[in-house]
């Protein structure tokens, strides 16, 4: 069963994405612009030029999984950042999907455990 959470470590790459590709080409994405062990359980991001489609990558214990969505309306949001991949939380992540705009979300301090 595909489920996405918190524990997971989400990249989104900025780059514009063909959305024929399939399971090769986006793994070849990945290995080409955003450099992380597919087989690790990341999530990979990717949209179209348009940025009404987007497709989540990920390596599901005995296989990868591709989830997709068409928007009917409006656009997902490109976080802004200066390289070809961005490493997101599961919140922004969320928020994304949702259509929120993630740069005027106001964030409360937490406690984050040193590394």
């Amino acid at each position: 069963m595909l489920s996405f959470s918190s524990q997971q470590r989400y990249f989104i790459y900025r780059g514009e994405t063909d959305m024929r590709k399939g399971f090769n080409g986006l793994s070849g994405l990945v290995r080409n612009h955003i450099s992380h062990d597919l087989l690790s359980g990341d999530v990979f991001i990717f949209l179209n030029k348009r940025r009404d489609r987007i497709k989540l990558l990920v390596w599901d214990r005995n296989g990868f999984v591709v989830w997709y969505k068409v928007l009917e309306q409006g656009t997902f949001e490109l976080p802004a950042a200066n390289n070809t991949s961005l490493e997101m939380s599961w919140t922004d992540i969320y928020l994304l999907l949702e259509g929120i705009e993630i740069k005027s979300v106001k964030r409360r301090k937490r406690y984050v455990k040193a590394a």
